[in-house]
């Protein structure tokens, strides 16, 4: 046991805020990496292709992102399930937990890649992806898609990691994927000229890297890692199949919902032109920058109290709900802030079109609204996630994507007219929606009687 204390922490210890931080900064430095990949492929694209190649990789990112935040829902899943068996101590019986997860996640990968390119020309046309930009955007979520078993196999190792209390070795992992998909894209779309097709190759190619790089390092730790890596054991068990469905489809469900709703606001924005898809897109990727520090502190939120719960602390987990809160809120205020005072500055690092830059005084303000949102959705999440709360889940992705998101954009867009603004001031203030829900949740004290998931 002496051996797995260097893979497995134990998270119920320590000063709250300090155990957060060190799990959560090798998180924010993987989620900065990610970030800038995935803003690589927009800035190279929008320095090489102009407006039109920007608005394609923007389109087919938003595709994408609805099939990989269904990976992430059930990885998340995995983690949760995880966090509470280490913090229960019952680690025996995490061989058949992972194995479970790895192999439900890589059927899903390779289900999705065929579901993505047999519906792609319908999703476009629904999408209203401009003209110029149509046949960018389809070359990009095909090659994108080949990358989806990619996508889903990292996330689970990452997730079953980081539900150990290993934040590190994902941060490595995706840091050798960030170097290479700058250097392939600066060489298939900047050398080559291949265009929107060229960034989506070198994202696939990256992905696949950063997990050959994973499952090696998992291999050979494998007796720290409580997976013996047998091909006996890369099998579905029905027990642990349901609880992983039973978390993994309220969370899916509520991050691809998140994603939908965000699409049929792309597909309304999408019918002002090449510059508006394109600045929506460039926001896009401005609010990945606010998430760096949301998300890790949510997904590094969620295994503390995943552990502390599943250890029977409960006043630990309000300590890290409090911490996360208001250090999401001091990290969005100051990038609150910064866009504001310097729209065209920070719009002019995706694209130097003057159309493009002119409309950043006007999404300027949506930024803000949407960042600050992060404050309020970082803890809730990390709560929910952490004790298992899928029915909580389950609702919030139904009344965010679809109530208030859907909701909200085709009130101020539509009803009262607003237009492209009010798709964009819609969308922001759905980003709300979770807090109001959790919040009173969180002080009603409610959830200190929740069945554990070993139970």
């Amino acid at each position: 046991m002496a051996q797995n204390k260097k893979l497995i922490r134990d998270l119920t210890v320590g000063n709250t805020a300090l155990t957060l931080y060190r799990l959560a900064i090798p998180v924010m430095i993987s989620n900065l990496l990610q970030t800038i990949y995935n803003m690589a492929d927009m800035m190279i694209v929008g320095r090489f292709e102009g407006s039109t190649g920007l608005s394609a990789v923007s389109v087919g990112g938003d595709v994408m992102h609805l099939y990989t935040f269904i990976g992430m829902g059930f990885a998340t899943a995995g983690q949760i399930i995880v966090s509470q068996y280490i913090g229960a101590n019952k680690r025996r019986e995490l061989n058949e937990v992972i194995g479970t997860m790895f192999s439900f996640l890589v059927i899903s990968g390779l289900g999705l890649m065929l579901i993505s390119i047999l519906t792609l020309d319908p999703f476009l046309r629904i999408l209203n992806v401009p003209a110029l930009s149509y046949a960018g955007a389809r070359a990009y979520v095909i090659c994108c898609s080949f990358g989806l078993v990619f996508i889903f196999g990292y996330n689970a190792v990452s997730a079953i990691l980081r539900g150990m209390g290993d934040s590190r070795h994902p941060m490595i992992f995706i840091g050798y994927a960030a170097i290479m998909n700058i250097i392939l894209d600066l060489l298939f779309v900047g050398y080559f000229r291949i265009g929107p097709a060229g960034a989506a190759i070198a994202t696939v190619l990256a992905q696949g890297t950063s997990l050959i790089l994973a499952m090696s390092y998992l291999y050979r730790n494998k007796e720290q890692f409580c997976f013996d890596f047998r091909r006996s054991s890369f099998r579905i068990v029905p027990d642990n199949m349901k609880k992983i469905l039973k978390l993994g489809i309220p969370i899916a469900i509520q991050t691809s919902a998140a994603s939908i709703s965000t699409l049929f606001v792309s597909s309304h924005v999408n019918t002002y032109g090449v510059a508006a898809s394109a600045i929506t897109g460039a926001g896009a990727k401005l609010s990945s920058i606010a998430l760096i520090v949301a998300n890790a502190l949510n997904t590094s939120g969620a295994s503390i109290i995943g552990q502390s719960f599943g250890a029977g602390k409960p006043d630990r987990v309000r300590r890290v709900f409090f911490t996360d809160f208001f250090t999401v809120l001091a990290f969005t205020s100051l990038l609150s802030l910064w866009i504001m005072a310097v729209p065209e500055m920070v719009f002019g690092l995706f694209a130097s079109d003057p159309d493009v830059l002119a409309m950043s005084h006007l999404y300027a303000p949506v930024a803000a609204i949407t960042f600050l949102g992060f404050s309020v959705r970082s803890p809730s999440l990390a709560l929910i996630n952490g004790l298992g709360q899928s029915r909580i889940n389950f609702i919030m992705g139904i009344a965010e994507g679809f109530i208030l998101r859907i909701g909200l954009t085709i009130l101020f867009g539509s009803i009262l007219g607003f237009g492209l603004q009010g798709y964009w001031y819609g969308s922001a203030i759905a980003s709300y929606g979770y807090g109001m829900v959790v919040f009173p949740y969180f002080f009603s004290g409610r959830w200190r009687n929740l069945k554990r998931l070993y139970d």
